[in-house]
Protein backbone atom coordinates (compact mmCIF):
# COMPACT_ATOMS: atom_id res chain seq x y z
CA UNK A 1 0.00 0.00 0.00
CA UNK A 2 1.08 3.61 -0.49
CA UNK A 3 2.54 5.25 2.85
CA UNK A 4 1.12 8.39 3.39
CA UNK A 5 4.30 10.35 5.19
CA UNK A 6 2.45 13.14 6.56
CA UNK A 7 -0.25 11.20 8.28
CA UNK A 8 2.04 9.33 9.91
CA UNK A 9 3.92 11.72 10.93
CA UNK A 10 1.19 13.56 12.50
CA UNK A 11 -0.46 10.56 14.23
CA UNK A 12 2.77 10.15 15.89
CA UNK A 13 3.57 13.27 17.45
CA UNK A 14 -0.13 13.41 18.28
CA UNK A 15 0.27 10.02 20.66
CA UNK A 16 -1.91 8.02 17.90
CA UNK A 17 -1.44 4.44 17.24
CA UNK A 18 -0.01 4.07 13.72
CA UNK A 19 -2.02 1.46 11.89
CA UNK A 20 -0.35 -1.58 11.57
CA UNK A 21 -1.09 -2.04 8.05
CA UNK A 22 0.84 1.42 7.67
CA UNK A 23 4.18 -0.28 9.69
CA UNK A 24 3.44 -3.19 7.81
CA UNK A 25 3.93 -1.06 4.94
CA UNK A 26 7.30 0.97 6.22
CA UNK A 27 8.95 -2.27 6.93
CA UNK A 28 8.03 -3.05 3.07
CA UNK A 29 8.99 -0.39 1.41
CA UNK A 30 11.31 -0.54 -1.95
CA UNK A 31 14.60 0.05 -0.65
CA UNK A 32 15.16 3.54 -3.18
CA UNK A 33 12.08 4.66 -1.12
CA UNK A 34 13.74 4.37 2.12
CA UNK A 35 15.00 8.27 2.74
CA UNK A 36 10.98 8.92 2.70
CA UNK A 37 10.87 7.09 5.86
CA UNK A 38 14.25 8.53 7.22
CA UNK A 39 13.00 11.90 6.51
CA UNK A 40 9.37 11.04 8.32
CA UNK A 41 11.08 9.35 11.26
CA UNK A 42 13.70 12.73 12.15
CA UNK A 43 10.39 14.54 11.99
CA UNK A 44 9.36 12.77 15.28
CA UNK A 45 12.27 12.27 16.68
CA UNK A 46 13.25 16.34 16.29
CA UNK A 47 10.41 17.12 18.39
CA UNK A 48 11.37 15.29 21.65
CA UNK A 49 14.90 14.66 20.51
CA UNK A 50 16.16 17.52 18.86
CA UNK A 51 19.73 16.79 17.22
CA UNK A 52 20.87 15.33 20.12
CA UNK A 53 22.55 11.50 20.34
CA UNK A 54 23.11 9.83 23.73
CA UNK A 55 26.14 7.74 24.03
CA UNK A 56 25.82 4.91 26.48
CA UNK A 57 28.55 2.17 27.26
CA UNK A 58 28.45 -1.42 28.59
CA UNK A 59 30.31 -3.06 30.87
CA UNK A 60 30.01 -6.92 30.88
CA UNK A 61 30.26 -7.25 34.94
CA UNK A 62 29.80 -11.30 34.98
CA UNK A 63 30.79 -13.28 31.64
CA UNK A 64 29.20 -16.37 30.50
CA UNK A 65 28.75 -19.64 32.60
CA UNK A 66 24.96 -18.71 32.04
CA UNK A 67 22.41 -21.78 32.84
CA UNK A 68 19.75 -19.41 30.03
CA UNK A 69 19.53 -21.91 26.52
CA UNK A 70 19.16 -18.44 24.36
CA UNK A 71 19.87 -19.36 20.90
CA UNK A 72 21.73 -15.88 19.77
CA UNK A 73 23.76 -15.21 22.90
CA UNK A 74 27.31 -16.43 23.17
CA UNK A 75 26.98 -16.81 27.04
CA UNK A 76 24.68 -19.25 27.09
CA UNK A 77 24.53 -22.49 27.95
CA UNK A 78 24.00 -23.79 24.58
CA UNK A 79 27.15 -21.88 22.94
CA UNK A 80 30.65 -22.79 22.09
CA UNK A 81 31.86 -19.72 21.39
CA UNK A 82 35.72 -18.56 22.66
CA UNK A 83 34.86 -15.62 25.07
CA UNK A 84 36.08 -14.21 28.59
CA UNK A 85 34.23 -16.17 31.25
CA UNK A 86 34.54 -14.29 34.60
CA UNK A 87 32.20 -13.96 37.86
CA UNK A 88 30.96 -10.70 39.02
CA UNK A 89 33.63 -8.08 39.27
CA UNK A 90 35.02 -6.30 42.27
CA UNK A 91 33.01 -2.89 43.00
CA UNK A 92 36.31 -0.83 42.33
CA UNK A 93 36.59 -2.58 38.52
CA UNK A 94 32.97 -1.83 37.96
CA UNK A 95 33.38 1.97 39.33
CA UNK A 96 36.96 2.49 37.18
CA UNK A 97 34.69 1.21 34.36
CA UNK A 98 32.53 4.11 35.06
CA UNK A 99 35.06 6.68 34.59
CA UNK A 100 36.42 4.86 31.50
CA UNK A 101 32.05 5.85 30.12
CA UNK A 102 32.85 9.28 31.66
CA UNK A 103 36.24 9.65 29.60
CA UNK A 104 34.14 7.89 26.52
CA UNK A 105 31.72 11.33 26.95
CA UNK A 106 28.86 8.36 27.78
CA UNK A 107 25.71 9.76 29.63
CA UNK A 108 24.72 6.23 30.55
CA UNK A 109 26.59 3.46 32.21
CA UNK A 110 25.03 0.13 32.07
CA UNK A 111 26.29 -2.81 34.04
CA UNK A 112 25.13 -6.24 32.75
CA UNK A 113 25.57 -9.35 34.04
CA UNK A 114 25.16 -13.00 32.38
CA UNK A 115 22.88 -15.52 34.46
CA UNK A 116 19.00 -16.00 34.91
CA UNK A 117 19.03 -13.32 37.83
CA UNK A 118 20.78 -11.90 40.82
CA UNK A 119 21.76 -12.99 44.22
CA UNK A 120 21.09 -11.24 47.09
CA UNK A 121 24.67 -10.48 47.25
CA UNK A 122 24.65 -9.44 43.56
CA UNK A 123 22.24 -6.80 44.27
CA UNK A 124 24.07 -5.47 47.84
CA UNK A 125 27.00 -5.28 45.33
CA UNK A 126 25.93 -3.20 42.86
CA UNK A 127 24.01 -0.93 44.85
CA UNK A 128 27.32 -0.15 46.64
CA UNK A 129 28.95 0.17 43.15
CA UNK A 130 26.28 2.84 42.23
CA UNK A 131 26.53 4.17 45.47
CA UNK A 132 30.63 4.91 44.32
CA UNK A 133 30.15 5.82 41.18
CA UNK A 134 27.12 8.65 41.90
CA UNK A 135 29.79 9.92 44.51
CA UNK A 136 32.33 10.32 42.11
CA UNK A 137 30.64 11.26 38.35
CA UNK A 138 27.04 13.08 36.85
CA UNK A 139 25.94 9.25 35.01
CA UNK A 140 22.43 7.86 34.61
CA UNK A 141 23.16 4.30 35.98
CA UNK A 142 21.06 1.08 34.24
CA UNK A 143 21.65 -2.50 35.18
CA UNK A 144 20.97 -5.55 33.36
CA UNK A 145 20.91 -8.22 36.24
CA UNK A 146 18.14 -10.97 34.45
CA UNK A 147 14.75 -11.77 35.78
CA UNK A 148 14.11 -9.10 38.90
CA UNK A 149 11.87 -9.54 42.35
CA UNK A 150 9.98 -6.19 42.35
CA UNK A 151 11.94 -6.00 45.82
CA UNK A 152 15.21 -6.56 44.28
CA UNK A 153 14.08 -3.26 41.88
CA UNK A 154 13.45 -1.76 45.11
CA UNK A 155 16.53 -1.94 46.49
CA UNK A 156 18.37 -0.54 43.36
CA UNK A 157 16.54 2.27 43.09
CA UNK A 158 17.46 3.18 46.75
CA UNK A 159 20.78 3.06 46.14
CA UNK A 160 20.72 5.49 43.04
CA UNK A 161 19.76 3.05 39.66
CA UNK A 162 17.57 4.85 37.39
CA UNK A 163 17.21 2.12 34.19
CA UNK A 164 17.28 -1.64 34.55
CA UNK A 165 17.41 -3.25 31.23
CA UNK A 166 15.75 -6.29 30.02
CA UNK A 167 14.49 -7.01 26.90
CA UNK A 168 11.33 -8.41 25.52
CA UNK A 169 13.52 -9.82 22.33
CA UNK A 170 11.05 -11.01 20.13
CA UNK A 171 7.17 -11.75 19.71
CA UNK A 172 5.33 -13.87 22.13
CA UNK A 173 4.57 -16.05 19.13
CA UNK A 174 8.16 -16.17 18.36
CA UNK A 175 9.85 -16.30 21.83
CA UNK A 176 9.72 -20.30 21.85
CA UNK A 177 12.44 -20.32 18.78
CA UNK A 178 14.85 -18.84 20.39
CA UNK A 179 15.17 -20.16 24.40
CA UNK A 180 13.38 -23.06 26.31
CA UNK A 181 15.03 -22.46 30.01
CA UNK A 182 12.62 -18.81 30.86
CA UNK A 183 9.53 -17.69 29.25
CA UNK A 184 8.41 -14.09 27.40
CA UNK A 185 5.88 -13.55 30.47
CA UNK A 186 8.85 -14.11 32.78
CA UNK A 187 10.61 -11.53 30.66
CA UNK A 188 7.17 -9.03 30.75
CA UNK A 189 6.51 -9.40 34.55
CA UNK A 190 10.25 -8.23 35.10
CA UNK A 191 9.32 -5.49 33.35
CA UNK A 192 6.90 -4.76 35.35
CA UNK A 193 8.68 -5.31 38.68
CA UNK A 194 10.98 -2.75 37.62
CA UNK A 195 8.37 -0.31 36.42
CA UNK A 196 6.40 -0.61 39.81
CA UNK A 197 9.31 -0.59 42.13
CA UNK A 198 9.80 3.15 40.20
CA UNK A 199 12.60 2.42 37.83
CA UNK A 200 12.59 3.23 34.08
CA UNK A 201 12.26 0.44 31.85
CA UNK A 202 14.77 -0.03 29.05
CA UNK A 203 13.67 -2.89 27.12
CA UNK A 204 12.79 -4.05 23.19
CA UNK A 205 14.23 -6.51 21.32
CA UNK A 206 16.78 -8.54 18.41
CA UNK A 207 16.12 -8.33 15.03
CA UNK A 208 17.48 -11.20 12.33
CA UNK A 209 16.80 -13.99 14.96
CA UNK A 210 14.62 -15.44 11.63
CA UNK A 211 11.22 -14.38 12.94
CA UNK A 212 8.76 -12.74 10.36
CA UNK A 213 7.70 -8.65 9.73
CA UNK A 214 4.56 -9.62 11.84
CA UNK A 215 6.91 -10.34 14.44
CA UNK A 216 8.81 -7.35 14.67
CA UNK A 217 5.42 -5.49 14.45
CA UNK A 218 4.27 -7.79 17.52
CA UNK A 219 7.21 -6.63 19.12
CA UNK A 220 7.27 -3.03 18.22
CA UNK A 221 3.33 -2.68 19.17
CA UNK A 222 4.06 -4.40 22.45
CA UNK A 223 7.15 -2.32 23.66
CA UNK A 224 4.90 0.51 22.31
CA UNK A 225 1.43 -0.95 25.21
CA UNK A 226 3.88 -1.22 27.72
CA UNK A 227 5.65 2.44 27.33
CA UNK A 228 9.08 1.26 27.59
CA UNK A 229 11.16 4.68 28.56
CA UNK A 230 14.24 3.47 26.55
CA UNK A 231 14.31 0.80 23.37
CA UNK A 232 17.57 -0.40 22.61
CA UNK A 233 16.71 -2.20 19.17
CA UNK A 234 19.81 -5.04 18.64
CA UNK A 235 20.74 -6.24 15.15
CA UNK A 236 21.97 -9.92 15.13
CA UNK A 237 25.42 -9.88 15.16
CA UNK A 238 25.94 -14.13 14.54
CA UNK A 239 28.52 -15.72 16.53
CA UNK A 240 30.50 -18.84 15.82
CA UNK A 241 29.41 -21.53 18.51
CA UNK A 242 25.94 -19.82 18.47
CA UNK A 243 22.40 -21.98 16.89
CA UNK A 244 22.32 -18.77 15.43
CA UNK A 245 26.03 -18.46 14.06
CA UNK A 246 25.14 -18.75 10.38
CA UNK A 247 21.68 -16.46 10.18
CA UNK A 248 22.50 -13.47 7.74
CA UNK A 249 18.69 -12.18 7.28
CA UNK A 250 19.34 -8.57 7.60
CA UNK A 251 20.54 -5.65 5.38
CA UNK A 252 21.32 -2.04 6.07
CA UNK A 253 18.46 -1.10 4.50
CA UNK A 254 16.09 -3.52 6.85
CA UNK A 255 17.63 -2.44 9.77
CA UNK A 256 16.98 1.21 8.74
CA UNK A 257 13.07 0.85 8.33
CA UNK A 258 12.89 -1.23 11.11
CA UNK A 259 14.26 1.40 12.96
CA UNK A 260 11.91 3.86 11.62
CA UNK A 261 8.59 1.66 12.81
CA UNK A 262 9.84 1.66 16.44
CA UNK A 263 10.21 5.56 16.20
CA UNK A 264 6.80 6.15 14.60
CA UNK A 265 5.42 3.71 17.42
CA UNK A 266 7.36 5.22 20.16
CA UNK A 267 7.93 9.19 19.61
CA UNK A 268 8.43 10.07 23.02
CA UNK A 269 10.63 7.18 24.00
CA UNK A 270 14.53 7.06 23.67
CA UNK A 271 15.65 4.59 20.86
CA UNK A 272 18.81 2.97 20.97
CA UNK A 273 20.73 1.62 17.73
CA UNK A 274 22.32 -0.66 19.52
CA UNK A 275 24.36 -4.51 19.47
CA UNK A 276 25.26 -5.17 15.65
CA UNK A 277 24.76 -1.76 14.32
CA UNK A 278 27.92 -1.69 13.00
CA UNK A 279 28.17 -5.30 11.07
CA UNK A 280 24.43 -4.81 10.11
CA UNK A 281 24.21 -1.30 9.08
CA UNK A 282 28.06 -0.88 7.82
CA UNK A 283 28.76 1.85 5.68
CA UNK A 284 24.92 3.40 6.51
CA UNK A 285 25.08 3.37 10.11
CA UNK A 286 24.62 7.26 10.32
CA UNK A 287 21.70 6.92 8.83
CA UNK A 288 20.50 5.37 12.16
CA UNK A 289 20.67 8.68 13.63
CA UNK A 290 17.85 10.07 12.16
CA UNK A 291 15.26 7.62 13.84
CA UNK A 292 17.27 6.76 16.98
CA UNK A 293 18.50 9.63 19.38
CA UNK A 294 20.92 6.85 20.97
CA UNK A 295 24.08 4.50 20.83
CA UNK A 296 26.68 2.01 21.99
CA UNK A 297 30.10 3.19 22.00
CA UNK A 298 33.17 1.02 23.21
CA UNK A 299 31.76 -2.16 22.00
CA UNK A 300 29.10 -4.62 23.39
CA UNK A 301 29.01 -7.50 25.89
CA UNK A 302 31.73 -10.38 24.17
CA UNK A 303 32.21 -8.21 20.40
CA UNK A 304 33.31 -5.18 19.41
CA UNK A 305 31.62 -1.77 18.65
CA UNK A 306 32.32 1.71 17.49
CA UNK A 307 34.49 3.41 19.55
CA UNK A 308 33.68 6.55 20.83
CA UNK A 309 36.15 9.00 18.80
CA UNK A 310 34.84 7.34 15.71
CA UNK A 311 31.21 7.78 17.07
CA UNK A 312 31.76 11.22 17.93
CA UNK A 313 32.91 12.07 14.36
CA UNK A 314 30.19 10.53 12.71
CA UNK A 315 27.57 12.25 14.49
CA UNK A 316 29.42 15.79 14.27
CA UNK A 317 29.74 15.12 10.33
CA UNK A 318 26.15 14.25 10.34
CA UNK A 319 25.29 17.82 11.92
CA UNK A 320 23.79 16.02 15.11
CA UNK A 321 25.41 17.13 18.74
CA UNK A 322 26.75 14.63 21.49
CA UNK A 323 23.97 14.49 24.62
CA UNK A 324 26.25 15.79 27.88
CA UNK A 325 24.25 15.76 30.98
CA UNK A 326 23.34 19.47 30.64
CA UNK A 327 21.62 18.81 27.72
CA UNK A 328 19.91 15.44 28.84
CA UNK A 329 16.21 15.59 29.03
CA UNK A 330 14.63 15.99 32.62
CA UNK A 331 13.45 12.11 33.93
CA UNK A 332 10.30 11.68 35.53
CA UNK A 333 10.18 12.81 39.11
CA UNK A 334 10.62 10.80 41.85
CA UNK A 335 8.71 7.99 42.83
CA UNK A 336 8.55 6.24 45.89
CA UNK A 337 9.47 2.20 45.81
CA UNK A 338 6.71 -0.24 44.83
CA UNK A 339 4.21 2.81 44.04
CA UNK A 340 4.41 3.58 40.17
CA UNK A 341 1.57 2.53 38.39
CA UNK A 342 2.21 -1.10 36.35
Amino acid sequence: MPVNWERIVQQSLQGETIAREEARAVLELPDEALFDALRAAFEVRKVRFGKRVKLCVLQNARSGLCPEDCHYCSQSSLSTAHIDKYPLMATEQLVEGARRAVEAGAVRYCMVTSGRGPSDEDIDQFCEVTRAIKRQHHLEICVCLGLLTEAQACKLKEAGVGWVNHNLNTSRRYYPEICATHSYDDRVQTVKNVRQAGLMTCSGGIVGMGETDEDVLDLAYAVREMQMDSIPVNFLHPIKGTPMAAYDFLTPAKCLKILCVFRFLNPVSELRAAGGREVNLRSLQPLALYPANSIFVEGYLTTEGQQAEAARQMIEDMGFEVETATLTMPTMAPVECGMRKA
